[in-house]
């Protein structure tokens, strides 16, 4: 897929898997295990997927998966079965140090554990030629989280990026480029930031948290793990009729089989309408 300059990859680094009811909230089990199935500890599965932009002089990554510096034990507990994202671009012939810019939607360690890595005994950015963007003020929450969310942050996934002189700290909605737009959202976590990618005849919006997987578009599908859903809920009300007038493609971060959709109008709501593969 092309828009505007960039040329549009899915990199699908992994999968792993999270509790089905925290990741459905008040919906009924008897609902979402119809398409998202439980095993036998109630965990579903979810993909790590990231977006590669490639312009002639951009190479652009938004989020950067689960990374490798986890122990067995947590292996286990997120069944995660799943590459590097850094070799995951080698499979596709990308160097890593070709990398210039990684927009990370905020520092959850699903989204953010892929930005370092081990270099012998020291944790170091993955990317050593690519500047790093994220919310100052999420920033500054990650460092000081709460007892809701304290765990979903790991220091060593982002930390490192300020130790080596490669964050920018960015504030609230702004133009990235001409084609790059990065919009705020507060329901899942404060300030995830989410690109949208359009030249004004095609649209791409990277769904991150606030619309995980495509069985999350009915507004009441939020997730437990969200520090405001009554916010999520208003986010996606205002968002998702605007996908649907402007007839955008919602990309999804951690749908374990689609990676992409646009939307058509049903009787409950917003549905899919076309399946786009871009894996």
């Amino acid at each position: 897929m092309k828009i505007g300059k960039y040329e549009i990859i899915s990199v699908k680094s992994g999968m792993f898997r999270l509790d089905g009811g925290a990741m459905f909230g008040v919906v009924p089990k008897v609902l979402w295990n119809k398409t998202n199935p439980a095993d036998e500890l109630n965990r579903i599965d979810l993909a790590t997927r990231s977006l590669l932009l490639v312009s002639n002089d951009k190479k652009i990554l938004v989020d950067t998966g689960l990374g490798n510096k986890f122990d067995e034990k947590f292996k286990q507990i997120y069944a995660v079965d799943n590459l590097p994202i850094d070799e995951a671009l080698k499979l596709m012939h990308i160097n890593p140090d070709e990398i210039t810019d990684v927009i990370i939607t905020h520092l959850h360690f699903d989204h953010t554990g892929g930005s370092t890595k081990k270099f012998d005994d020291e944790v170091a950015p993955t990317f050593r030629n690519a500047k790093y963007y994220v919310q100052k003020e999420h920033f500054e929450w990650a460092l000081n989280p709460s007892d809701k969310d304290r765990a979903s942050f790991l220091k060593e996934d982002f930390l490192p990026l300020q130790d080596f002189n490669q964050l920018i700290l960015t504030e609230g909605n702004f133009k990235f480029d001409d084609e790059i737009e990065i919009l705020t959202f507060n329901g899942h976590t404060p300030f995830q930031q989410l690109p949208k990618i359009s030249d004004g005849e095609k649209t791409i919006f990277y769904c991150g948290d606030l619309i995980p997987t495509s069985s999350h578009i009915p507004y009441p599908y939020v997730m437990s793990y969200d520090l405001f859903p009554l916010t999520t809920i208003e986010e996606k009300k205002k968002l998702l009729p605007q996908a649907f007038e402007e007839k955008w493609i919602l990309f999804f971060e951690h749908d374990p089989k689609t990676s992409a959709i646009t939307l058509k109008e049903g009787k409950k709501g917003f549905e899919i309408n076309q399946l786009i593969s871009l894996d």
